[in-house]
Formats: structure tokens, sequence, C-alpha cells
């Protein structure tokens, strides 16, 4: 059987998400996580042979587990599962070290495909994952954002501004200094040519960095 960590922040979604793993007959959850700090604990105790992963969690984001895992579990296939479709998250997602790609709409289809792919050593990624692959290697893409300037932990530290967190949350989260969050903050404010918290909050809603 093929050992499943599944890490979402909502129980519903896990439910079904288990179900459709379960009724494969070659599949089993062997651990659950409601946030990244428990994935990553879940996937140390519990070896998993892949790691499903949504984006958008508590405490510690998807992204950051990912890039966690990817260090500590070299070998761990990591699908990542999500509401996201924008750019953003399907490069970053990749460069972390996730091995496929798929949105939570398209799951009752693909999901058992997708883990069969990647356990068996190749990447899946879904039709729309694979167009912005392809146009970001594609020279003169128009479809080029502000937000491809930004590093991995820009990036995180700006959704978490977003979702209202202070520095010193943020600082928490990461484990590193206050001074080192505002250092990232104003990175941000002078890279996005914004003035505010807020107007990064805007910004942020604006592009789908987080949910409303």
């Amino acid at each position: 059987m093929i050992k499943v960590l599944l890490a979402d922040d909502h129980s519903i979604v896990r439910a079904g998400l288990r179900r459709i793993i379960e009724e494969s007959g070659d599949m089993a959850v062997t651990a659950e996580a409601e946030n990244g700090r428990v994935a990553l604990r879940e996937a140390a105790r519990h070896a998993p042979d892949i790691a499903v992963v949504d984006i958008s969690m508590p405490d510690i984001d998807g992204l950051e587990v990912i890039t966690r895992l990817h260090e500590t579990m070299p070998d761990l296939p990591i699908l990542v599962l999500t509401m996201h479709e924008e750019r953003q998250y399907v490069v970053r997602a990749i460069e972390a070290g996730a091995m496929g790609y798929i949105t939570k709409q398209s799951a009752p289809e693909q999901l058992v495909r997708a883990v069969r792919r990647l356990i068996a050593g190749h990447r899946y990624l879904s039709e729309d994952a694979v167009e912005v692959l392809a146009l970001r290697v594609l020279k003169g893409d128009k479809s080029a954002s502000p937000i491809d300037a930004l590093s991995m932990r820009e990036l995180q530290v700006l959704r978490r501004l977003a979702m209202g967190q202070t520095n010193r949350e943020i600082a928490e989260a990461y484990g590193v200094s206050v001074k080192t969050v505002d250092t990232y903050r104003h990175r941000l404010l002078k890279k996005l040519d914004l003035r505010n918290n807020a107007e990064l909050s805007r910004f942020a809603i604006q592009n789908k960095l987080v949910e409303l």
C-alpha cells in the first residue's frame, strides 16, 4: 500500500480526499495534518511514501512545508493540492521541491493518477500548471508580475502581513528576529512600490495571494 500524508487545514476537505485515496485500492492515508507544523511532525513520525500538501495552511504555510520536507526528506515526493491556480504559486512550489501540482477542483479526476505518477518517479502537473511553467520559459513573457521579483520568504511574509499577522507573530513562525521581518517588510514596500501595510494587504488580495 502507498502510505499518504495528507496536509490540509479543512477537516471536510481532508475527509473527501481520504475517501478518494482509499477507494483506489492501493493507497492509504496513514497520517493527517491540519497545519504546517503538524505536517512536518507527522512526516518525521510516519515516514510516508508521499505527501499531499495544501499551500494555504495556518502556522507554517504549504510553501514552507515543501521547502523543509525537501531539505530533510529529499526522496519524499510532494504533491501540491490547492485552490490556487496563480502562476506565482505554481512556480514557487516547484522551485521549493514539489514534484506535482493539481487544484482541488480537479482532485476527483486527477488525485489518484497524480499520486501514482509521483510514486513512479515522474512529475504530474495539471494543464494550467503546465501552461504557467511554459510561459515562464518563453522569452518576452508578457504575464510577468512584480511578484516574480520576490524571494520565497518575501512572498510568505507578504501573505502573512496581508492576513493581519504582526511582525512578532511572523518572526515566531519562521524562527527569525522581529527586526528581520521588518527588513522583509521594507523590501516588499520598495519592490512593489507601496507605502504601508494597508497597501500591501490590498495588493495581496488583488493578486489572490490570500483567501478572503
